[in-house]
């Protein structure tokens, strides 16, 4: 999968990883057997070429949900992805978020 776009500072970029569509059902007759992946796997080499590209894996929940994927030397483990501003210098987001105080706030007092 190849993402080009900008971000809000202007920068063109672009990103490549390899996505994988999970789906799951009740349907226990129908499920993707280890041969026939391995298999969806090789075509891919074949056909997308064969570089080391981080993992994206969409599964379906109440929405679609996206998750990187690890392996902790016997599993594999979905890993939770975060969204960030790309652009935080162009935006002006500060390192930090400063806690906001709520106070209250009167005519003429440069607040509202």
């Amino acid at each position: 999968m190849t993402k080009h776009f900008i971000d809000c500072g202007g920068v063109e970029r672009s990103e490549v990883a390899a996505n994988f569509q999970l789906w799951e059902a009740g349907d226990y007759d129908h499920r993707l057997a280890p041969q026939k992946f391995l298999h969806i796997v090789n075509l891919s080499r074949k056909v997308l070429g064969d570089d080391d590209l981080d993992i994206e894996v969409e599964y379906q929940q109440n929405t679609i949900g996206k998750f990187g994927l690890d392996f902790d030397g016997t599993d594999f483990i979905l890993t939770l992805k975060q969204t960030a501003c790309l652009a935080q210098d162009a935006c002006g987001i500060p390192d930090k978020q400063m806690p906001i105080k709520v106070v209250g706030c009167a005519p003429g007092g440069g607040c509202c």
